[in-house]
């Protein structure tokens, strides 16, 4: 074999093949090729139908291997130009998420969901306002009971008792006190 017309793209299926086999195709033996005794023949084809299928096979993969390497050129070309367009992929990311969040906005669902929630939190506002009124209202009326009127009373003569009356600037003493406070404690 000629190295020069060997396929030395490691990826390629074909690689140490000669690259012109159309003259050899008839005299190289397959392994599981037609006629060959470890794989017999479909029942209803022949000999020649099996070679002429073998042989539109490798001119189908052969195609293949075409296409895939244009398809290939193409994807660095595209690239290429992206990048002279100053387009990363980062901005097309955040194109797409742009483009979808704007179609979500769009969408029927979302306006009719955010329709709902819009109602529900208006309903919850004034069910709140409603609750914070009616608490109001009752603990004002619980102020001016009788009940808490005899108990507002009962507290300050207890605080009167324990404190005493103060007046403006006074300072409370202590009953058991009998020296003068200092100005400046010791601590």
């Amino acid at each position: 074999m000629d190295p020069a017309s060997q396929d030395i793209n490691l990826n390629s299926p074909n690689k140490g093949l000669n690259m012109d086999r159309s003259d050899h195709l008839a005299d190289v033996q397959v392994e599981g090729a037609a006629g060959s005794p470890a794989h017999p023949l479909p029942p209803g084809l022949t000999v020649e139908e099996a070679e002429e299928l073998h042989i539109e096979l490798t001119k189908v993969e052969e195609e293949i291997n075409t296409l895939r390497q244009v398809l290939s050129a193409k994807e660095r070309h595209a690239s290429e130009l992206k990048r002279k367009l100053g387009l990363s992929p980062l901005n097309e990311l955040k194109q797409n998420i742009t483009k979808g969040w704007q179609d979500v906005q769009t969408s029927q669902a979302y306006k009719k969901t955010q329709e709902t929630l819009s109602e529900a939190g208006q309903k919850t506002s004034a069910a709140l306002n409603t609750l914070g009124t009616a608490i109001s209202r009752r603990l004002g009326d619980m102020r001016n009971s009788p009940t808490f009127k005899s108990f507002e009373d009962r507290v300050g003569n207890l605080k009167h008792k324990v404190v005493g009356p103060r007046g403006n600037g006074e300072t409370v003493s202590s009953p058991t006190d009998t020296t003068p406070t200092q100005e400046n404690p010791p601590f």
